[in-house]
This record gives structure tokens, sequence and C-alpha cells, in this order.
């Protein structure tokens, strides 16, 4: 039997045999691990797009990028009227609605006439009294002059008394103050007669100039009144009226800016429901005061076009032009704003003539060399190297070449 030393012995374990075996290393593929994800995380990186600013660069020779200060504001006519009747009735009739061109002096609308014609009636019939009153006095005054001359006769031959002579003479007299007289109250009642004749024509509205009606205020059978009445039941107006050829631009100018526009400056506007027409026009005047609310004044524009689709408070986009814009050479390039071009190190932005772009092109910024020209507030024209309408990276310092960049609309989405 073995013995339990030898037991013991066979238990013991031979490290000098396990010394000969390699020692398995780990830190070779932990550092190969690091660098793969290094490498995927630098390469996902530099795919990953960047979120950038961007504008588009306007054309130059565009008369509305070219103007020197734009602004907006509202359609509005010069002639306007809320036409009423000059007295209080009752409506009979309405001849309007809206958008009816009318002329100047037709009948827009009746009002009951009942009381207005019994006043001219009335009046009528004292005028007929009154002439027929001096009718009967003429034929009495033509008696007693022929009496008074009968006795002026027969008193030179003493046929009569001076005291008859002299009564006849009183009676004619007489008359010819009572003829005076009539006369004097039948004018009064041809007077009387025409303001009757005026109170019916006032129940007659008419169009004080030629328009288009804009708005229908009245419905036969409503009162209509020249002044308000308390309650809210009389109407003040039967409709109103907008001279089409009295329209005009009032635009509010910030008034830092105001020094820029003067009378007789030509301008385009254009119409917020047609961005495409383009409507040439002068200042007017600018109004010699300032809305402290706003820090604005008030500009007045004319319009050299006459059209149908221009209509009152349409909303209008102003651009003032050099006074000989029309005929001076239209400028090249585009314009973008200054804080998109990145300039030499070291030159002055004013002394810059040549500087660098990003644009953005199928997704990615690309660096491009162009030429600068003159400065208009906050923007630059670039006379070479950016066509009109390319996307411009506004912070230039957030991209490099070839980078891949997303607009804020894109990222939005």
């Amino acid at each position: 039997m073995t013995a339990p030393a030898d037991l013991l012995k066979e238990l013991k374990i031979d490290r000098r045999r396990d010394a000969t075996k390699p020692r398995r290393r780990k830190w070779p593929f932990l550092v190969a691990l690091a660098v793969v994800l290094i490498g995927a995380f630098v390469v996902f990186g530099m795919n990953r797009p960047v979120t950038v600013e961007t504008t588009s660069a306007r054309d130059a020779a565009d008369p509305a990028n070219a103007s020197v200060l734009d602004a907006s504001g509202y359609i509005v006519p010069r002639r306007i009227a809320t036409v009423s009747s000059k007295i209080t009735g009752k409506v009979r009739e309405v001849r309007i609605e809206e958008g009816q061109k009318v002329a100047e002096g037709e009948i827009l609308a009746t009002l009951d006439p009942i009381d207005a014609s019994a006043q001219q009636d009335l009046a009528t019939a004292q005028v007929a009294a009154a002439r027929s009153q001096i009718g009967q006095v003429q034929a009495q005054l033509r008696e007693a002059e022929s009496q008074e001359r009968r006795l002026g006769e027969l008193v030179e031959q003493k046929l009569v008394s001076r005291a008859q002579y002299e009564q006849a003479i009183a009676q004619r007299d007489g008359l010819r103050a009572q003829r005076a007289a009539i006369e004097r109250n039948a004018a009064v009642a041809g007077r009387q007669l025409d303001v009757a004749r005026i109170g019916v024509d006032n129940t007659v509205v008419r169009a004080p100039f030629a328009g288009v009606i804009t708005a229908k205020a009245a419905q036969p059978g409503e009162i209509v009144s020249p002044i308000s009445a308390g309650g809210g039941f009389t109407r003040t107006g039967i409709g109103t009226i907008v001279d089409m050829d009295s329209l005009e631009v009032q635009v509010d100018v910030n008034e830092a800016y105001i020094g820029r526009v003067k009378p007789g400056m030509p301008v385009e506007a254009v119409l917020n429901a047609y961005p495409d027409w383009r409507i040439p026009g002068e200042v007017i005047a600018i109004i010699p005061t300032a809305d402290r609310s706003k820090a604005t004044v008030k500009v007045r524009i004319a319009l050299k076009e006459k059209d149908p689709r221009i209509v009152p408070d349409m909303g209008v986009r102003v651009s003032f032009l050099e006074k000989n814009a029309a005929d001076a050479p239209k400028p090249t390039g585009s314009w973008i704003p200054s804080r998109a071009i990145a300039l030499p190190e070291g030159v002055d932005a004013a002394d810059a003539k040549t500087g660098h772009v990003f644009v953005v092109v199928d997704g990615k910024a690309q660096r491009r060399e162009v030429q600068l020209a003159e400065t208009r507030d906050a923007d630059r024209r670039v006379s070479a190297g950016l066509e009109p309408g390319v996307k411009v990276v506004l912070d230039p310092a957030t991209v490099r070449d070839g980078q891949r960049v997303a607009t804020d609309a894109e990222a939005k989405r």
C-alpha cells in the first residue's frame, strides 16, 4: 500500500513545469479596441453635419436690392367719404352695392320726402296767395291813381274841394305802400319756396365725386341722420365711396433713416398680394411730424400706374432708389451680409478688396474666394466670385471647406 506521505507528495504542484508554458497577454487586444473606437468616433464626427445659419445672395442688379432704404406701408386713398344725407329721415331706396362704380352727382339713395314735399306745397301756396294779393292791390292802385288825376283837374277849376283831392292822394299813397308790402311778402314766400325745394332735394343722396362704393351701410326703412343719435338705432351714413384715382402709398420710415428720403425721390413698390409686380412711383412729401411711440416719420408716395388690382389697405413694400438710379449703370454681383465674409488677417474691413465665403453645395460647405465692393449698412456687395441665389453661411468661422452642413430649416425637420 501507498504510504500517506507518498500520497501527499503526489498532490504537490510542480511549479517548474507550469513556468515553462507561455502566458497569454490581453493588453494588445485592448489597445486595438481603443484605436478602433477612436477611429469610429473621428469618422462619425467628420461625417456628422454641422447646423449653420444661411442666407441667399441677392442680385445686385435688382432695383429692390439696390435701394438706399426699404420700408413697408399700406395703400390709402386721399379722397374717401362716408356719404350721408343732410337731414334726418327714413330711407326709401338704396341704389348702391359694394364694388359699384358711380359718377359724380349720381343718386345713391333717396329718403321719404313726405314732410319735405308738404313744406314745398305750403310754400308754393303762400307764393300764389301773395301774388294774387299783389294783383288785387294793383287794380285798386290804378283806380286810386285815376281818381287822383281827375280830382287834380277839378280842384284847379275849383269844382271840388282841396280836402277831397288830398284824400284821393292819401288813398293812392296807402295803396302804393300796401303793394310794396305785399311784394315783399311775396318775395319772402318765394325764398321760402326755394328753401322748401332744397329740403326736397336733400332727400336725395348723391355721390360727391366719382369713385367706387366700398361699403353699403343703410337699407330701406332705416332712419339715417347726419349726426349720431343715442341708442345706436340711427345710421349716420348711406355708404362709403373711394376715389381710386387718388390711391397712394403711406409708409412709416424709422426716424434714424429719414434723412435718406427726399421729395421727388424715385421708388419701387411691391404689393404683398403680387410680389412679382414692381410699381414705379415717387415720394410726394415727408409729413413734418414724428410718431414718438414708434419713432417713425410718415412718407407719402405717389404710384405712377393705375390698376384695378390696387385697392385700399393693401400691404406694400417700398424700395427708395437714388435720384438717377434708372439712368445709372446697374451694379453687378450680389449683396450679402458683411458678417458672412471672412477677411484676410490684419486687413481692415473698409480697406478689404478680397475675402472668402462658404457656400452650401450638395450639403457641404465650399469655400469661395470673392472680390468685394461697397458697403451698405450691414450688407456688402460682392462684385465677383458669387452668383445670386446661392446659399451663404453667415458665420464662416464655424465651418471648414468640405464639411457637411445642414441649414436651420433642415435641422428643425
